[in-house]
């Protein structure tokens, strides 16, 4: 069921690694991508790309997982680890920076702006009912997997954003108490 209230949706949001299919339907992925749109963006670069997979895009994402894998010189149990991580979801959102020469807008404030991307992305589906699960690990920094899909040297790998129907509620986290990460000057 939707969440409608957005104090609710920003303070009761986690991640769910619980996910199975239906993946968000074409209009609930058309207000995830515009949610990703809307984040905060000195002069409007838009320093991010979205790489969608499903179907066969996963087994496309498999493939660059497990070659990048076997390349790194890992054991055959991370292969095989690799095998398995694009199925964890009915769609992934690989979220990209693209960054830009600007003489206003260093490269941290474009790539903090695509991490942006994300969350607002993780957010709007959450808005809309579904489960996501934002991951990075190993393969996020890995240079072949970058280059197979089309992030340039230049740029970062931001995250695998995992989506699909909740498959299992999981209780709501308490939130942390904001004493122990503010200050007041």
């Amino acid at each position: 069921m939707p969440n409608t209230y957005p104090t609710q949706i920003l303070t009761e949001r986690q991640s769910n690694p619980f996910l199975q299919a239906p993946a968000p339907d074409e209009d609930a992925l058309e207000v995830i991508l515009k949610a990703a749109t809307r984040v905060p963006d000195h002069a409007c670069l838009s320093p991010y790309r979205f790489t969608i997979c499903q179907g066969q895009g996963l087994d496309k994402l498999t493939d660059v997982f497990v070659e990048a894998t076997k390349k790194s010189g890992a054991d055959e149990a991370k292969v095989t680890k690799a095998q398995k991580m694009a199925y964890r979801a009915p769609m992934i959102i690989v979220i990209s920076s693209n960054v830009q020469e600007h003489p206003k807008v260093p490269r941290v404030e474009q790539i903090i702006t695509a991490g942006c991307a994300a969350h607002a992305m993780q957010m709007a589906a959450f808005a809309q009912g579904y489960g996501a699960m934002w991951r990075t690990g190993d393969l996020a920094h890995n240079a072949d997997v970058k280059q197979a899909l089309g992030v340039a040297e230049k740029d970062e790998i931001i995250g695998f954003l995992y989506l699909g129907s909740v498959a299992k509620e999981l209780p709501i986290r308490p939130n942390r108490e904001s004493a122990g990460f503010v200050n007041y000057l």
